[in-house]
């Protein structure tokens, strides 16, 4: 009998004999964040009143790493259409206050499913909201604020030693969307499924992080869910019980999972990356360890000048309502303000840990080609590329897709209230960001 009790007698030994730092230690917390009363759902500008019920629930979900040194990372994921520069701020700024985990060291990512509730001011002239839909998108934004300084305090409160291992597949769910139209287009997608898994020193997975490039849009009635990303992550969890899978939205801004509209398909989309996601868990992933490096960058992404107020109040009277409430809310920018934004700040950073690892975390919708280029100058095997990251506010467009116009080159920035494009140069811009925090870890070019 004795024989039966000794795995756990050595397990209990070997924790016992951890420094206060282990090797590496992993948290994990998990928030429901399904809204209680109808709400606005965002992304589809074509919807015409709140939601109608629940399909899935949805939830934000957090990851806390800590190295031997002490050193603490947070991962913050969520079945949202994006994180608001407000609400991240906030967050933030309340967690280093209470958690003392700096900025650099705080990574927001949304999975970008356009069947959860309007945040804030995201995507505004898209949707004809009355002052009531306000107040109810504001009281949900306020509880979420809250909700998740309390869920980055569980994470921190559940570490414990952890092994960590890193490994990629690919997946053939995403079609570049942009050639629906336009068959002559590039067919550029990112394809790559990476997968981040923490096990606890028995080696059974606690948390599953795992990415792919692709719009949450097969779905697109009224219900509540997290879309296939949703069906993906409770897919992953019934395969691994116990752990909990966290979802990265990756550089899909130019993709979309065709063919979609029913539930039968979001499912099956989502079991498609479920099995991808199991193949590299039940593979030989490279051990990940090591210490834990950050940097985060704030850059000013300038847009094209403006139209002065005579245009502005002629557009009050087009045909589309959604570009006559546009008008109107540039009209009233420039009477609060007296001018209209002549750029954007764009935030990006960076997480590695030891060399094996490096996630290079993008704000906006940023699109397939930025990733492809990042990973093919810093190596495709160690390198994470998400998009959607701290702040959804606009689409970033590579030099190639603003040449070639459209909703991704510019057209978007409509139902983002924003007043015009970015200049020419804002692949430039993101590229000498992404150097300089690449080099601030220690990250080299490959050629």
């Amino acid at each position: 009998m004795a024989k039966r009790f000794l795995p756990l007698t050595c397990l209990l030994a070997a924790l016992a004999a951890l420094p206060a730092h282990a090797a590496m230690q992993a948290g994990v917390a998990t928030l429901d964040i399904t809204p209680q009363d109808p709400i606005w759902l965002g992304g589809f500008a074509a919807r015409t009143r709140p939601s109608e019920g629940i399909r899935q629930r949805i939830f934000a979900k957090a990851l806390s790493l800590r190295d031997e040194k002490g050193v603490t990372a947070v991962l913050i994921t969520a079945d949202l259409l994006g994180f608001t520069g407000e609400l991240s701020s906030s967050v933030a700024t309340r967690v280093d206050a209470k958690y003392h985990i700096p900025r650099r060291l705080l990574i927001f990512n949304a999975s970008h499913t356009h069947s959860a509730p309007v945040i804030g001011s995201q995507l505004a002239p898209a949707y004809p909201l009355t002052d009531a839909d306000r107040a109810v998108i504001n009281r949900y934004a306020a509880w979420l604020d809250a909700q998740l300084v309390d869920l980055v305090g569980r994470s921190l409160a559940s570490l414990q030693p952890a092994q960590l291992t890193f490994g990629q597949t690919l997946a053939g769910l995403a079609v570049n969307r942009r050639r629906v139209g336009n068959p002559e287009y590039p067919d550029v997608i990112d394809p790559d499924l990476p997968v981040l898994i923490v096990r606890d020193l028995t080696g059974k997975p606690r948390a599953i992080l795992f990415g792919y490039a692709c719009h949450n849009t097969t779905l697109d009635d009224q219900l509540i869910s997290g879309d296939w990303a949703g069906f993906a992550q409770s897919a992953v969890e019934s395969k691994y019980p116990g752990a909990v899978a966290l979802f990265v939205q990756n550089c899909g801004a130019d993709a979309n999972p065709l063919p979609r509209h029913t539930e039968a398909l979001a499912k099956m989309h989502g079991e498609v990356v479920a099995a991808a996601v199991a193949e590299v868990v039940n593979g030989k992933p490279r051990k990940v360890d090591g210490d834990i490096q950050a940097a985060f960058k704030e850059t000013d992404l300038p847009l094209e000048p403006a139209p002065g107020r005579a245009e502005w109040t002629r557009r009050t009277t087009i045909d589309s309502e959604m570009n006559r409430r546009h008008a109107r809310l540039m009209l009233q920018l420039l009477d609060r303000d007296g001018h209209l934004p002549a750029s954007h700040i764009w935030q990006a950073q960076v997480l590695k840990i030891g060399t094996g690892f490096t996630l290079l975390a993008l704000g906006g919708e940023v699109v397939a080609d930025y990733a492809l280029r990042f990973k093919r100058r810093y190596g495709f095997q160690s390198l994470w590329v998400a998009g959607y990251s701290n702040e959804v506010f606009a689409y970033i467009p590579s030099k190639r897709i603003w040449e070639e116009g459209g909703y991704e080159g510019g057209g978007a920035m409509i139902p983002y209230g924003l007043p015009n494009r970015f200049q020419s140069n804002v692949e430039d811009l993101v590229a000498g960001t992404v150097e300089e925090l690449m080099s601030s870890v220690g990250n080299r070019p490959l050629n």
